[in-house]
This record gives C-alpha cells, sequence and structure tokens, in this order.
C-alpha cells in the first residue's frame, strides 16, 4: 500500500499548521467576540432551515460549538479550519492540474499570506463562503478534466452547502453559467447528468427555500435593509480598488492566471474561467456589493497562476525567480501584520491618528470591526446585576429588551443569570416569548435614544429607574444605558405582540 506520508503531505501539513497558528496570534486579549459572532451562536437555540440574516449552516455548526463548550477557542476555531481547507483545495486542484511542488507551495504560500488571515479572525459565514466558491469551481475545474457526470453531482452538494451558508454563492452560478454560454463548455448544458446534477441542488436547498416561502421571503427584507442601511454607503470605485487589497502580494499570479487561460496551452479547455472573473466582478459591481463579498473569486486564479508558473520557471535561469514568488506574498504580510488585524489593544491604534470609514458612511478613530469587539462583556455584566437587583425567582417575569442584535446575543453569551435577551433587531424578531407575562423590562438603549427613555416608558410602570451604562472607551457601544422598569401598568406581552406585527 502506498504511504501518504509523502514529502508533499508533509509540506501541506506545515501550511495548515503555520495557519492555525497564525490565527492565534492576529487577535489581541484585548478584544472579544463581534456582535455578528453573538448573533450567529445563539442561533444554536433556535435552530431551524433559515434565519432573517442567514441561511442555516451557521446554526449548525453553532450547535456544535454549544455541544463542545462554547468557549472562545471553538468559535475562532471554525473560521480559521474552513481557511485551512481552502488551502488544502488550493493545493489540490493544482496538483490535479499536473502543477509541481514548486506550484503547490507558491499556491499555499499565496492563500495563506492574504485578506484570508483577517476574514478568518471572525465566526462569520464568510470563511465557509470563501471555502463553497473555491471548492465549487475546484469541482468544476475536475469536470472540465474529464467530464466525468459524477463532478457535476458533487458539484450541486459543494453549491447547496455554499448556499445553504451564504446567498452570496448565487453570484458564483450568475457569473459562471454566463461564462460558460460564451465557451465551447456550453455543451455541458446537454448533457443529461447537468439536469439531474441541478434536480439535485434543488432538493438540497429546497428546505430553506420553503421555510424562505413559509415566513414571507425575510431574505428580500433583509436585503432591502442591507441597501438602504449599508449598501448605499458602498463606493463601487472603492469595491474595484479594494480588490486589489485582498491577494495583493498574488496579484502577479492571478494575472498569470488569467493569461494562461488563453494562452498556456494545458489550461485553455478552462478558458471558460476566463470569463467567470470579469462577469462575476461585473455583477457585483452592479448591485453595489462589498469589496470582500468578491474574496471567493481569487483562490482558483491563483492554482492556476501557480500551475503555469510552476512549468514556466522549472529550468534555465527562470528556476531563480521560484524564491522571490514565494517570498513576495510573506514580505509583504510583515506590514500588513503591524495595521490590518486586532493584534494590538486599540489604544495603540488609535494613537495612530489613522481614520476609518464605517457603514454609516462616517469615519472614526477605530475600524468598525473592531469597535464592535469592545464593551460586549461589559454590558452583560451591569445587566446581570441589574437583573439581580430585582430579586425575582427566575427570568420569567423579566422581559430584557435590547435595541440591536448584537446587544441582545452578548448578554445571553456572556450571562451568569439564565437571561435570554430579546430585541426588535435581525432574528430576534422571531425569538420573543410571549407565552409568559411578564411584570418587568430591563431596556437596553443605543447612546442615541437613551437620552429620552424614562420620559418615554416610565409612565407606564410605577417605578423607573437608569441603572448604569457601557463606558468602555472604545467601543461603538458606548453609551449603550440599561434602564430597568418595575410594576408594569400596561400588559407588557400584548405591547410587545403589537410592536412584532408592526403596529404603533
Amino acid at each position: 500500500m502506498k504511504s501518504c506520508v509523502t514529502k508533499d503531505n508533509i509540506v501541506l501539513i506545515g501550511f495548515i499548521a503555520l495557519k492555525f497558528l497564525l490565527q492565534t496570534v492576529l487577535i489581541h486579549p484585548a478584544y472579544e467576540l463581534h456582535r455578528d459572532e453573538f448573533l450567529h451562536l445563539d442561533q444554536a437555540n433556535h435552530l431551524a432551515w433559515g434565519f432573517m440574516s442567514v441561511p442555516p449552516v451557521t446554526s449548525w455548526i453553532s450547535f456544535v460549538i454549544k455541544l463542545l463548550g462554547n468557549g472562545v477557542f471553538w468559535v475562532k476555531f471554525f473560521p480559521a479550519l474552513f481557511g485551512a481547507l481552502t488551502i488544502v483545495v488550493v493545493w489540490k486542484v493544482i496538483g490535479k492540474l499536473g502543477g509541481n511542488t514548486f506550484a503547490r507551495v507558491l499556491g499555499a504560500t499565496c492563500v495563506l499570506f492574504s485578506s484570508l488571515l483577517r476574514l478568518n479572525t471572525l465566526y462569520q459565514p464568510n470563511s465557509l463562503d470563501v471555502l463553497s466558491w473555491t471548492a465549487f469551481y475546484g469541482v468544476v475545474v475536475l469536470y472540465l478534466q474529464s467530464e466525468r457526470p459524477r463532478w457535476l453531482y458533487v458539484g450541486a452538494v459543494v453549491f447547496a452547502i455554499g448556499f445553504l451558508n451564504k446567498y452570496n454563492i448565487v453570484f458564483l452560478l450568475i457569473g459562471l453559467l454566463t461564462a460558460v454560454l460564451l465557451t465551447p463548455a456550453r455543451k455541458v448544458f446537454t448533457k443529461p447528468a447537468f439536469y439531474g446534477a441541478a434536480g439535485l441542488a434543488v432538493l438540497l436547498i429546497l428546505p430553506n427555500l420553503l421555510w424562505q416561502y413559509r415566513h414571507d421571503f425575510p431574505v428580500t427584507k433583509h436585503l432591502k435593509e442591507l441597501s438602504e442601511t449599508q449598501l448605499v454607503h458602498v463606493d463601487r470605485w472603492r469595491f474595484l480598488t479594494g480588490q486589489l487589497l485582498f491577494f495583493f502580494g498574488s496579484l502577479p499570479v492571478i494575472l498569470v492566471g488569467l493569461y494562461a487561460l488563453v494562452r498556456y496551452r494545458p489550461l485553455v479547455k478552462y478558458a471558460a474561467f476566463f470569463w467567470v472573473f470579469f462577469i462575476t466582478l461585473a455583477v457585483f459591481f452592479y448591485f453595489r456589493a462589498k469589496a470582500y463579498y468578491a474574496i471567493g473569486l481569487y483562490p482558483i486564479y491563483i492554482a492556476l497562476g501557480s500551475v503555469y508558473l510552476g512549468d514556466l520557471l522549472g529550468t534555465g535561469w527562470q528556476r531563480y525567480l521560484r524564491p522571490v514568488l514565494v517570498a513576495i506574498p510573506a514580505l509583504l504580510f510583515i506590514p500588513m501584520y503591524e495595521f490590518a488585524f486586532p493584534n494590538r489593544p486599540p489604544e495603540l491604534i488609535v494613537e495612530k491618528g489613522q481614520r476609518h470609514r464605517w457603514e454609516d458612511g462616517k469615519d472614526h478613530a477605530l475600524p468598525q470591526d473592531y469597535a464592535d469587539m469592545q464593551g460586549w462583556r461589559e454590558l452583560a455584566r451591569k445587566v446581570d446585576a441589574a437583573y439581580a437587583g430585582l430579586g425575582l425567582p427566575g427570568p420569567g417575569k423579566t422581559l430584557v429588551l435590547c435595541d440591536n442584535y448584537g446587544q441582545a446575543g452578548a448578554i445571553n453569551y456572556y450571562t451568569t443569570e439564565g437571561i435570554r435577551a430579546v430585541s426588535f433587531s435581525g432574528d430576534y424578531v422571531s425569538w420573543f416569548d410571549l407565552d409568559t407575562p411578564y411584570t418587568q423590562l430591563i431596556r437596553v438603549k443605543n447612546a442615541s435614544g437613551a437620552v429620552d427613555e424614562l420620559a418615554e416608558t416610565s409612565p407606564y410602570f410605577r417605578e423607573a429607574r437608569k441603572a448604569d451604562s457601557v463606558t468602555s472607551r472604545f467601543a461603538r457601544e458606548r453609551g449603550t444605558t440599561i434602564f430597568v422598569f418595575t410594576g408594569a401598568r400596561i400588559d407588557i406581552n400584548e405591547r410587545i405582540a403589537v410592536e412584532l406585527a408592526g403596529g404603533d
């Protein structure tokens, strides 16, 4: 039996180990989890075939994390794992295309020292999204190479996983199918297996589609809200310039990959990918997408370019360029380490005096993602203290209502009092428990809305007070205030039901 412990596999294991090591040192202990991570973790407590914010796969992973103890280690493990698997897929695709050891090392280095290091620090659907794009493109390469129907079915499964993780993969499908129509690869549309695979993909994603239908397609409402609150601030030209940064040290390899698709005979049969690149970017550009939505597009071109360069630089003086190409991504990572990751306390970042554009279209002293990883433990601790101060026997009598999903998720993650906070924001609108009558209310208000809260809400209760607020200097939630209302004069459940129904 042939041993699987080959030189190439040992090198690949080394890349995987380095990937996990880097991910552990790129986040300074001063930072907590991100607001989105709290929401995704809370989905494990409400398993379903869909959510307003994301499809169901993230909740399944969150459930596994919950079984493992819900610790930060496991929260960070999975995005790092998906990043490592992206390296593995690129490595394997290069091998299937005939790339040598240098080509594999080059491809793995380019993927390792890229924006994926930043993306893989957060537990969000994005890491698995990039892996899904890369794996799907890899399967397409294998199909074009062999034209074996089984790869179409494998592609259907990969697409379904990607779709059930993040709808962003639909952009991949638009770009790929359009590109295939422009090349001889269009003959796939005459294959019965293509339609069988398409049917399999639909069957696998059908539970989510039915969930969307039964809930009046909340994804469209989410996309509309996203467009009005976030994408409206996206500059299309910033989208294009942003593409240059994701794999900056790998740009020569990516460009060579595009060139090889039309000039390098062993790769000409994959020419559809030449059009995939430009069509997919054009679709993202048209829809005013965030720049990082397109990250999954690039790893396959790193694989293609590495194969060509592995052949081109195989002999003569050109072979001396090999270490240069491998070194470029690694060397460019060194300055990136200083400013592109939350590996320094916020005080040091603010001292630099740089300004950072947030989704609100304004410039701030700290990157938005970093500010979103501050103040949550403080908030949860102070809400716990306010709750404990009520002296109630259990959580059923007190409603903890927050202004946004980050507040609710953080409280539910850190609470030691068994609190299950909710919000009219994000998926929490579906998670209100109105079966038990509430007589007390703990209201968590954003800084902008805290000024009038006592005056507006206190008439509905016998007692009202401001309990505390978030004082963390660098938190996006700085100024978020905790109010306590006891002795309800109204039916809180009825009032919440009216709010959920969209009433006044």
